[in-house]
């Protein structure tokens, strides 16, 4: 078994209850191994370090316990996935500048990001298997199996906002 380190954050409505209460219905509903925030009104957000055979039987009981708990739960982000430079650098260990740097060296084999603004954005996980690829960086396997599984999920939950209509000419279009 190992050990992954992942957050999951929750919509859980505008209901009149104290979020409090869930804590301990959470912590005694399966999540004891998460630290839980309540910070934003009606919103919960839970940082697991959870042990499992695989990231996704991890992500998938935590989910499964909050929703048990909450059956109201709205999962809104498996995390981490989402990345700006800063964030990668400071998962690798390194400067920001010095990824920015990899990037703009490395085009135009250099990895596409999901949204290219102030700041650009990638999935966590092919900007790691792109890192451990093309530049010879050493990635713990159990981050590169835990961003893939995020990835996974959140990219699942967004395609599920598609019109079921619309799906079959997106997929035709998008290979």
């Amino acid at each position: 078994m190992k050990e992954y380190d992942f957050t999951l954050k929750f919509s859980i409505g505008n209901f009149p209850i104290d979020p409090d209460s869930y804590v301990e219905a959470l912590y005694t509903g399966g999540c004891d191994d998460a630290l839980i925030g309540v910070g934003k009104k009606g919103y919960l957000s839970l940082n697991f370090i959870r042990e499992a055979s695989s990231a996704y039987d991890a992500i998938s009981t935590a989910i499964a316990d909050v929703k048990n708990v909450i059956p109201s739960a709205n999962l809104i982000e498996a995390a981490p996935d989402f990345v700006g430079l800063t964030d990668v650098a400071k998962i690798i260990g390194c400067t920001r500048q010095n990824i920015r740097k990899l990037i703009v060296e490395s085009e135009p084999r250099s990895l596409l990001p999901i949204y290219e603004g102030t700041p650009s954005i990638w999935h966590l996980a092919e900007i790691l298997a792109w890192l451990r690829e093309f530049k010879t960086y050493s990635i713990d396997d159990s981050l590169m199996e835990i961003a893939k599984a995020n990835m996974d999920i959140n990219i699942a939950k967004s395609w599920q906002k598609v019109a079921p209509t619309a799906q079959e000419k997106i997929q035709r279009l998008a290979l």
